[in-house]
């Protein structure tokens, strides 16, 4: 079930409160970690706040005219929980939501995503009412309990590169218990001689900035662009070099008027369970149109996702790099966009023995 798919969570909602699911007459009504594309209207729209470190949703959120907030906020009469596929991120909003609301707590997911695993840990700490199953999925409710999930609360981490560096991280982030083998790899073959302005593609914590920085003293700026604000924090506790600037927003949407001169990333291909390699597609076409003209893309990637299509159609060369077991590495120069006639030109391939393709 795709998390755009809006029919199921709206429709246990409907179930649920049928069943007996009682929504206090006032006060607002905290939504956590909804996902674009879901429906929301059983609730009442004045009275809900949704609450999302996902710069994508809360964009989407907030032009459907929801108020919006990236982490909680003072008092809540009821809750909602979009639970996520991670056990430690599902603890820790469940932690948090209980804690700032003063009624009913509403936990709702897909059964792929450990819905059952939850609501059976949720009927050793609280009463939890019978759940309703429907569109493989399923929702439950409990009072809320300001000290049954104190533990459940997600302390910052830590991690440390190669050298011993060590990295702040959080549970439910990208790679938080060590640093990703693929970014360690693309990390490995940065230049230390690029110049001028660079950004790096869904920063999570700052792994790849900080090795860049550390690289690159010709740098002038390195642009952090990260969707998940709590990765962002923790990217501005690792990566402290003045030359940093931190967005938060969707790397797969340019930023207007930030023209680059190189461009680093380690793309995502999930959402959720959901695999999506067109997301990491996303990524490269943007770098594309934020990258002047004689701009470059490094680039790391699972060795099954298919972007060799959509770097040929955004530049004008394109060269395999040496990888290793499961990645590729791949350095993109000339973006086409915005040159007449570009489109219909194929890009120079170049493999990892330098013969082109």
């Amino acid at each position: 079930m795709s998390h755009s798919d809006p029919a199921p969570r709206a429709l246990r909602l409907e179930l649920a409160l049928s069943a007996g699911l009682a929504l206090p007459d006032t006060g607002d009504i905290a939504v956590f970690h909804p996902r674009s594309g879901e429906q929301l209207t059983p609730l009442p729209r004045e009275r809900v706040v949704i609450i999302t470190p996902h710069a994508p949703d809360f964009a989407v959120f907030s032009a459907q005219g929801y108020r919006c907030v990236k982490a909680a906020e003072g008092r809540f009469a009821a809750a909602l929980i979009c639970l996520p596929r991670g056990r430690d991120e599902a603890r820790d909003i469940i932690a948090s939501a209980s804690a700032a609301t003063d009624g009913p707590v509403i936990v709702d997911g897909q059964k792929h995503d450990g819905v059952e695993a939850v609501m059976r840990e949720l009927r050793g700490r609280v009463e939890l009412s019978e759940a309703i199953s429907k569109g493989h999925g399923k929702i439950a409710w409990f009072a809320a309990s300001a000290s049954a999930f104190a533990d459940w609360q997600a302390e910052a981490g830590s991690c440390a590169d190669g050298a011993g560096r060590e990295y702040r991280t959080l549970p439910g982030l990208f790679s938080a218990d060590g640093v990703d083998p693929a970014s360690a790899l693309l990390a490995g073959v940065l230049p230390g001689g690029l110049k001028g302005v660079a950004a790096d593609f869904g920063a999570g914590w700052g792994y790849l900035s900080a090795q860049l920085l550390a690289r690159a003293p010709g740098l002038t700026t390195l642009h952090l662009i990260e969707a998940d604000a709590r990765a962002l924090d923790c990217a501005r506790h690792n990566v402290t070099d003045p030359r940093a600037q931190f967005h938060w927003a969707d790397a797969t949407v340019p930023i207007p008027r930030l023209a680059l001169d190189a461009v680093i990333m380690n793309p995502p291909f999930h959402s959720g369970r959901e695999a999506r390699p067109q997301l990491g597609a996303a990524f490269i076409q943007a770098a594309a149109a934020m990258l002047k003209p004689s701009g470059q893309l490094w680039l790391v990637a699972n060795r099954h996702l298919p972007y060799e299509s959509t770097l040929a159609s955004a530049f004008r060369k394109v060269t395999e790099l040496p990888g290793a077991p499961g990645f590729k590495l791949f350095h993109a120069e000339a973006p086409l966009r915005g040159k007449p006639g570009a489109a219909g030109k194929p890009s120079r391939s170049v493999n990892r023995n330098g013969r082109r393709s």
